[in-house]
């Protein structure tokens, strides 16, 4: 090969190093925006209120999905203050927790939840008209769930929560967990039920 031809090929060589290298810098480039762009990304999501922001104090529970259609393991009603206080009250709960209280296992095995549903309790005009209608002179009168007070869940895990009896308690208003206050309360509020592994609920007979 002649020394022009030598050169010629060196020339190409030298250049299509460096087409090469500023590829290579782009890419570095590319790789680099991404990553400050993700990174940007995540820190501005957690500025941002998030699961994390809505869980309780103390244990960390956020609301379960779906806790609605679980099914229900009792009702009850609680009034007080001087009449100022009426609710009507559900307890449901997950399929660990309903399987638990159908075969009366205790303690309760981690994975159970149970949810309390609090409603505000009022007289019902439209189902006193009915019942007036249907059973004349008998006085009946009928109660229902109004306005929603708050949900309360326990988390049975026996390794996290064993301070609290193997439960996380949490308590909800409006989509809002409590303060830390409030959630300091709840495991000596259920201590009086230790025999019952801090449950007060008893399963409901079927009807």
């Amino acid at each position: 090969m002649e020394a022009a031809q030598i050169m010629a090929v060196v020339m190409r060589l030298r250049d299509t190093g460096q087409v090469l290298g500023a590829l290579g810098v782009c890419a570095t480039i590319t790789i680099c925006a991404l990553y400050v762009t993700k990174s940007t990304a995540q820190d501005a999501k957690e500025g941002q209120p998030g699961a994390e922001s809505s869980a309780s104090p103390i244990n960390g529970i956020t609301i379960p999905d779906g806790y609605r259609d679980w099914r229900l393991i009792s009702v009850n009603h609680l009034a007080g203050a001087a009449g100022k206080l009426k609710q009507v009250r559900a307890q449901l709960g997950n399929d660990i927790a309903i399987k638990a209280f159908r075969e009366g296992k205790l303690p309760f095995p981690d994975g159970t939840i149970i949810a309390a549903l609090h409603w505000n309790e009022a007289l019902s005009d439209e189902n006193n008209k009915v019942l007036a209608s249907g059973f004349p002179g008998a006085g009946l009168q009928s109660s229902v769930a109004a306005s929603a007070e708050n949900v309360q869940f326990m988390v049975k895990d026996s390794k996290k929560y064993a301070a609290t009896g193997g439960w996380g308690f949490a308590d909800f208003k409006n989509g809002k967990p409590g303060d830390e206050a409030l959630h300091k309360t709840c495991f000596p509020c259920h201590q009086p039920a230790k025999d019952r592994d801090y449950v007060f609920t008893h399963y409901a007979p079927t009807p």
